[in-house]
């Protein structure tokens, strides 16, 4: 049997899909096709790995420190059980990423392949991805590394490619890996399109845990060394491996690809492709989101509470109220409850331009959305002013938010359903529907939910300072300090 690690690389941003995309919640956790998260599509396709052959055990989740809940709670809505999250203190690309999940494969004696892919892609052939994968499987396990390589349907820019052997055109086929070649231009594209011996690069890549380290010892000594010190350093808890945050700092950040792979075709190291044509999008920005959507005989591609009149070629998103279009083509228009996102089709790879000027401008539409998930539950900040901010608060069941006290602002709560255990200074009280207590500035407190159904509290809090940050924590059982 060739035992087999799934790893999901969960670190992106998605910044061209703002205002969907935000920091607090990137793209590889939004619902863009179907009911699931792309998140949760990736780590659905590669539960279908097992055959007579191969034996594929839980994933390994590489993700930032900050999203750790949000991947978790995916992945039990999933159904998926086992998975262990590496979680890095700070971003270093996808080299050191892959880095941490092969020392994690490792450990304890094992050398399993992994099935490397990053966690925001969609493809709607999974049997043929699939089938694809487990040829991979079976060529990385003589010690090849494998790349799976898309069969392009148009010039894209926005790609790098790799050049391939022959044969490649024919689906699942494995072949030699001549080079890589960056994004090219759209001249440069379309020859590529026409040579057909150039495929895109879907970042997908399956190899053993040694052969990825034995490639890093050979192209990146002095990268493998400090991830090395990192990983000895981590700290174990529960589900959520931590390396020491010191030493990854380090670690120079670099892709898979710049790290290692371009330097391995002509290389002591076998680089081989399986050429996949499965309906594969990396949803880079708006425009490949509405390539896929299903589309009405104007081309249009509508989701949430729309309305249109002579339009043509146009994508909206409409999250929290009725959005309506007259007369406008290629347009795409995404509606958030703080933010809206109105652009030309093709200028969708401009968007990051907005999300720099929002960062220059230290405004929280980058970061976060009106409606913010936690691991007890959410709020939604429906309200403020000067001195005051209004707040929806859900709290699921046996859920508890941390003990902790604010210094600039007190807060009331009242309780709008379910049943509220409320910590108080020393005092701890009951309360259920239309009842409600006043939390004193720097009172010691805690909100926590000892019922089966979820409790919904609106808070209303005043002060000088009312962010985020002013919350000094005591306890927390999910292990938040911050």
């Amino acid at each position: 049997m060739i035992q087999v690690t799934p790893v999901i690389l969960c670190g992106c941003s998605g910044t061209r899909l703002w205002p969907l995309a935000r920091g607090g919640f990137p793209k590889q956790f939004l619902c863009l096709t179907g009911d699931n998260s792309l998140f949760q599509q990736t780590a659905e396709r590669l539960q279908g790995l097992d055959s007579t052959t191969i034996q594929a055990i839980a994933p390994l989740i590489v993700c930032n420190e900050e999203h750790r809940f949000l991947a978790q709670e995916q992945l039990r809505e999933s159904g998926i059980k086992g998975a262990k999250f590496l979680l890095e203190p700070i971003a270093r690309n996808t080299a050191p990423a892959l880095t941490l999940a092969a020392l994690a494969a490792q450990d304890g004696g094992a050398d399993p392949v992994l099935v490397v892919t990053p966690a925001d892609q969609a493809v709607s052939r999974v049997e043929i991805f699939t089938q694809a994968v487990k040829t991979a499987i079976t060529e990385a396990a003589t010690g090849s590394i494998v790349i799976l390589g898309i069969q392009p349907d148009r010039p894209e820019t926005g790609y790098g490619y790799i050049k391939a052997g022959a044969s490649a055109n024919t689906q699942g086929t494995v072949t030699t890996v001549e080079r890589f070649v960056e994004k090219p231009n759209l001249e440069t594209a379309q020859a590529y399109v026409n040579e057909g011996s150039y495929f895109w690069n879907a970042g997908i890549f399956v190899l053993k845990a040694s052969v990825w380290l034995k490639a890093m010892e050979t192209f990146q000594p002095e990268m493998l060394t400090k991830i090395k010190h990192a990983w000895e350093s981590r700290q174990p808890d529960s589900q959520f491996l931590r390396p020491g945050k010191a030493e990854f700092e380090q670690v120079p950040g670099e892709s898979i690809d710049y790290a290692v792979m371009e330097r391995c075709p002509g290389s002591a190291f076998a680089t081989k492709m399986v050429s996949l044509d499965a309906g594969w999008s990396d949803l880079g920005a708006w425009d490949a989101v509405w390539n896929i959507q299903e589309k009405d005989a104007d081309g249009n591609a509508h989701k949430g509470d729309v309305i249109s009149k002579d339009c043509r070629d146009t994508f909206v998103h409409a999250s929290s109220r009725l959005v309506s279009l007259v007369g406008v083509q290629n347009l795409v228009v995404i509606e958030t409850a703080d933010a809206i996102l109105v652009a030309d089709k093709s200028r969708g790879q401009d968007v990051k331009h907005i999300v720099e000027a929002l960062n220059k401008q230290r405004r929280q539409e980058q970061n976060l959305h009106r409606k913010v998930y936690r691991p007890w539950g959410w709020y939604d900040s429906i309200d403020g002013g000067g001195r005051f901010k209004v707040k929806r608060i859900l709290v699921n069941p046996k859920a508890s938010l941390s003990l902790q006290m604010h210094h600039h602002r007190a807060e009331h709560w009242v309780v709008v359903s379910g049943t509220a255990e409320i910590t108080n200074g020393d005092k701890v009280t009951i309360l259920s529907e239309n009842q409600s207590t006043y939390i004193p500035l720097g009172q010691t407190h805690r909100l926590s939910n000892p019922g089966t159904i979820p409790l919904e509290i609106i808070e209303v809090q005043s002060g000088s300072y009312l962010g985020e940050d002013d919350i000094v924590r005591f306890e927390d059982q999910y292990g938040r300090t911050v």
